[in-house]
């Protein structure tokens, strides 16, 4: 890594990284960026900028039990047998479990489905819910998005008589349920290399080798599975998962579906939320959270009823009964984020590598947003918990280099936690008041053994340096074809270098900036700042005695539309002088 800025106005360091580039004369910023990233061979690159489904997918056969999970859902089709989808009150479960439901509606079946309530059940099968689903006639029952953690629940339901098939794709344990069959690409004995694809993409490969199968034995299927990609694409990248190989072409295709409105409650959430195209953007930050705020706040159906519903009038008071949600959603995590803030900054002692951090009755639906927000202020793994009674409820996420879902589950082995699971980037847990120092001291030690030792440090990763001359929008075209961005292939982040400052103000009642630099190339280029008024970047580039000076600023390039023109505009994240 070299490093481009040692201590930024914000106190950051800039590196790129230079392994990969091109040794070569050839100045193609696009393929510097994919090499960098270690894309280098040339099939590749092009399948990482035409990414088609049709090239990409694999045979979903490869999946160790898909052959066996197939067979048992086939045989419940054709002969009429009762089933039971169990999902998740995310959005990568509710997005899951919707797919499911439509295909299996299409072959005209009556499938029953359950959501968990995160308040009174909590995350994954339960026991309970089991029975209610038998009683209600399911013969077999179909998990997606959760169940490897099941192992009692599971158990309970095979001497129920029920047939249980799993597709999850959250770690398991060493041990995993004895269920009739257990598709997950993080199996130990799993080699098909697709432990990067969400709940969502494990269970559209289900439904591919379900339909295949079906034909063959003579099943007319009317469903076109490409029609469920929006849902895909949705709930792929609202857990994060890497926009890489396989997902990238799954997120790339649902964008182009989302985009033609084919969803009907979809479609609406979109009109409803002032979603104007389908976006990763649209996605995560949009849409994502309000079909989320349903199962933060209370039970997670509305969301699965919206992305379910033909029915126009349906859908519009839906999307708006979502949106209205999230806006409690947000009242209540703003509430709680100030107070979590101030514990947080407590507990930030000098050489501490992880937080955790616990109030008493804070609501369990906004833990893990809360957690994210520490996590990038303090630029460390954050374990954020509510306190009610004897119990904690309590869900993580962590930065690159630590994986929160092993550490969640070693403290599960250790009997530190009650239960817990989830993947790198993000879990979820439980453990009662008198184990919390406990906890505490494992997740310290955790996280400095798999570091070494080392601090985290507040870095940006570079993926171009250039003259602001060069910060056009030809530039902005080019870098258009690494689209769509998200985990795992981020938008570009570029360093500008050589632009005067011309002037800065403020808009968004004073916390953002807006303004521009003077090139060498003797053009303008615009930039914002957003949120960053009130820090040493917004203190210098609001302070007239700048104007003129020389400046690097750091961020993305994107096209900006206004009265009907389109230009560059920078959207800085960090800045140096």
């Amino acid at each position: 890594m070299r490093t481009i800025v040692e201590s930024s106005l914000l106190g950051k360091t800039w590196v790129e990284s230079v392994e990969n580039r091109i040794q070569s004369a050839e100045n193609d910023i696009v393929k510097n960026i994919l090499f960098a990233r270690g894309i280098t061979d040339p099939v590749d690159i092009n399948n990482f900028l035409n990414p088609a489904i049709r090239d990409i997918m694999p045979d979903p056969s490869m999946l160790k039990d898909m052959d066996r999970a197939v067979a048992i859902v086939a045989d419940a089709v054709l002969s009429g047998k009762k089933i039971a989808v169990f999902g998740d009150y995310d959005v990568d479960g509710i997005t899951s479990t919707s797919i499911v439901l439509k295909y299996l509606k299409s072959l005209g079946a009556d499938p029953l489905w359950h959501l968990p309530s995160r308040e009174s059940e909590g995350y994954g099968l339960n026991i309970a819910a089991i029975e209610d689903l038998a009683a209600r006639g399911a013969k077999v029952i179909v998990t997606v998005d959760c169940g490897i953690s099941g192992m009692a629940e599971v158990e309970h339901a095979k001497k129920m008589g029920l047939s249980v098939v799993i597709t999850d794709h959250h770690s398991p344990d060493k041990k995993i349920p004895d269920a009739d069959a257990v598709i997950n690409p993080k199996r130990a004995d799993d080699d098909s290399g697709l432990d990067y694809l969400a709940g969502v993409g494990v269970a559209f490969m289900f439904l591919v080798a379900l339909n295949r199968a079906l034909r063959e034995a003579g099943q007319e299927t009317k469903a076109n599975l490409l029609e469920y990609m929006d849902l895909v694409a949705l709930g792929t990248i609202c857990d994060m998962m890497p926009l890489i190989r396989l997902n990238r072409a799954f997120v790339a295709t649902g964008l182009k579906v989302m985009e033609a409105r084919k969803n009907v409650g979809l479609s609406a959430l979109m009109h409803v939320a002032g979603a104007k195209r389908a976006s990763t953007y649209a996605a995560s930050f949009v849409l994502g959270p309000r079909i989320n705020a349903a199962g933060r706040l209370d039970s997670a159906n509305p969301g699965l009823e919206l992305l379910l519903t033909d029915n126009h009038g349906t859908a519009g008071l839906l999307a708006q009964q979502l949106n209205d949600m999230n806006k409690e959603r947000m009242d209540i995590q703003n509430s709680i984020m100030m107070n979590a803030i101030e514990l947080a900054e407590k507990s930030c002692k000098s050489g501490k590598r992880c937080l955790f951090i616990v109030g008493d009755n804070w609501h369990k639906g906004v833990i893990g947003i809360i957690a994210g927000r520490l996590k990038d202020k303090f630029c460390m793994p954050v374990c954020v918990a509510t306190k009610c009674g004897q119990v904690i409820d309590g869900s993580g996420r962590s930065v690159p280099g630590v994986d929160l879902g092993a550490i969640i589950h070693d403290a599960v082995r250790a009997g530190i936690l009650t239960d817990g699971g989830g993947h790198v980037a993000a879990a979820g847990f439980g453990l009662t008041v008198d184990r919390e120092s406990d906890f505490c001291e494992f997740f310290e030690k955790s996280v400095r053994d798999q570091m070494g030792g080392k601090i985290p440090r507040s870095e940006i990763i570079v993926d171009v340096e250039l003259d602001a001359g060069g910060a056009d929008m030809k530039l902005v075209h080019e870098m258009s074809a690494m689209e769509p961005f998200g985990q795992g292939n981020p938008e570009p982040i570029l360093v500008v270098h050589g632009g005067e400052l011309a002037y800065t103000t403020t808009m968004g009642g004073g916390q953002h900036l807006r303004g521009s630099v003077r090139t060498s190339a003797g053009t303008v280029l615009n930039f914002v700042g957003f949120n960053l008024a009130m820090t040493p970047v917004g203190e210098f580039l609001l302070d007239e005695a700048n104007i003129g000076r020389k400046i690097q600023l750091c961020g993305r390039l994107q096209a900006n539309e206004y009265n009907g023109r389109t230009s560059a505009q920078f959207i800085i994240e960090d800045m140096a002088i």
